[in-house]
């Protein structure tokens, strides 16, 4: 990913910056929208709860919803963002159960590729750490 920011920061002194914004969150859109993903490893409080979503993919749209597919079948639609300006990405599944609620709200990116990307969330004492990889 590293990579990529790289030739996203060449474009943007070609183009210019408004342009080279278009372009960094047109590669998010494309980076995301790509294939299915898995949770492949989860951590709530520092206990490892990735079991609780081995039967879990999501699909992404470029229209910012999202798919969780649970055993195959689409268990709830949600919506997503991703900003590669604060190297954000946030999710929403409204009304969803354990553990699919645990992936709602904004999550701050700490490594990514094209078929990965890491992350963590805090809220009040509640740390959360999330990898996704695509399938």
């Amino acid at each position: 990913m590293k990579k990529l920011f790289f030739a996203v920061l060449l474009i943007s002194l070609a183009t210019g910056c408004k342009k080279a914004k278009e372009v960094q969150e047109d590669l998010v859109i494309m980076a995301m929208t790509d294939g299915q993903w898995k949770v492949s490893s989860f951590t709530l409080n520092s206990t490892n709860i990735t079991t609780d979503f081995t039967n879990y993919r999501f699909k992404y749209y470029s229209n910012r919803t999202v798919d969780a597919i649970n055993n195959g079948t689409v268990e709830k639609n949600g919506t997503w963002e991703g900003n590669s300006s604060s190297m954000t990405i946030s999710a929403g599944f409204t009304g969803a159960i354990y553990p699919l609620s645990l992936i709602n709200g904004t999550w701050i990116i700490t490594r990514n590729g094209w078929t990965y990307v890491e992350a963590t969330q805090t809220n009040g004492t509640e740390v959360k750490t999330l990898r996704l990889d695509k399938v």
